[in-house]
């Protein structure tokens, strides 16, 4: 084999190498920050992967909300009307958390209890900021 034949196929072999390196390193870092959706029915009947970091949403049932008074953990049940799922969140909650409105929780779903490090609550088209209100008439 000519030494410039060999160079060139040394080249490429490198270059192929790398560019499945990269792809492997690319595949690998995405697959630990996916976070799956799922519905507290998809929670209930098992569809949920235990003890991997998924995000759950649904309404807060009234009723369910229990304050540590010791902590800030709290305690509650969110719904999609058809199951529930008992959460699980130690931390402040959200200015627009309230029982019969809509969250998404972040956390792991075991032993039939969303723990969850991150709670966002949901509000509809017709928000306003608390400086706002009375100033602005809201959106229709």
């Amino acid at each position: 084999m000519k030494p410039q034949r060999r160079k060139r196929l040394i080249l490429i072999f490198i270059i192929v190498a790398a560019a499945g390196l990269a792809v492997g390193l690319a595949t690998y870092a995405l697959r630990q920050n996916i976070n799956l959706f799922y519905t507290p029915s998809q929670l209930a009947q098992g569809d949920a992967p235990q003890g991997a970091r998924l995000r759950a949403g649904g309404m807060v049932v009234k009723g369910s909300l229990q304050r540590d008074p010791h902590s800030l953990t709290v305690h509650f049940m969110i719904t999609d009307f058809k199951h529930q799922v008992a959460v699980t969140y130690t931390g402040i909650l959200p200015d627009l958390f309230r029982e019969g409105q809509g969250i998404i929780a972040t956390g792991h779903f075991e032993h039939g209890i969303m723990q969850a490090d991150e709670v966002l609550a949901k509000h509809d088209e017709k928000y306003q900021p608390p400086e706002l209100k009375g100033m602005v008439p809201p959106s229709k």
